[in-house]
């Protein structure tokens, strides 16, 4: 059984999608701990309610990025992790940090990558006047929003739609593909090699893969 640690900073509600799934024996793995930033991170409450261990580091104790992910990577690896999964993390990484986990961070964007890297992805989509925007599961690597892309959904936008409305319609996709994404991995399935993802031996698109 798979060990999963997941990053989180705030509502967690891609993680309770992974504690629901992992309870129903659908991802071969089991969260083993749950991390933040923040100490009034809901997904907090998600955690203990599933019984699962937390813990909290809060940021704005470290003058340095690199000594906070020092300290988060000792706190990571007490809980030896097969996979770590950032769901919602509001941090960037330093350049060790990511090297540490290569090939076993998993983070989801809310956009169609590589469009719309960074904050603000749903009004990004509206203002540019996209027809249809989403969400993609990435092995995460030292280029922000950058490494390769695993899995995506899409869903339309509308004239009328405001950022909230596309932000809970994306929601929706979030929660059913990352915790395939996940499964993936903890099947043996999944993994990146030569800075692409594979999926059952073969080299997945560069802009995601549209199926199981």
């Amino acid at each position: 059984m798979n060990r999963i640690v997941v990053l989180i900073s705030g509502n967690g509600s891609n993680l309770q999608s992974l504690l629901d799934q992992a309870a129903a024996g659908r991802l071969n793995g089991s969260v083993v701990a749950v991390i933040s930033n923040k100490a009034d991170a809901y997904g907090l409450e998600r955690a203990r309610a599933a019984g699962v261990a937390t813990a909290v580091l809060p940021g704005k104790d470290y003058a340095e990025r690199e000594r906070f992910d020092t300290d988060l990577m000792a706190l990571i690896d007490s809980h030896q992790p097969d996979l770590l999964v950032l769901a919602g993390f509001m941090r960037i990484l330093t350049p060790g940090f990511v090297r540490h986990y290569a090939g076993r961070m998993l983070n989801i964007h809310p956009s169609l990558l590589p469009k719309y890297q960074g904050l603000n992805t749903h009004q990004r989509a509206i203002d540019a006047g996209d027809a249809e925007h989403g969400c993609s599961v990435h092995f995460v690597t030292e280029e922000l929003d950058g490494g390769p892309v695993i899995l995506q959904a899409r869903v339309p936008v509308f004239a009328e739609d405001d950022a909230t409305t596309v932000a809970e319609r994306v929601h929706v996709q979030e929660h059913a593909i990352y915790p395939l994404a996940v499964r993936w991995f903890c099947d043996g399935r999944l993994a990146m090699k030569d800075g692409r993802a594979w999926l059952d031996g073969t080299p997945l698109p560069p802009q995601g893969h549209a199926g199981d």
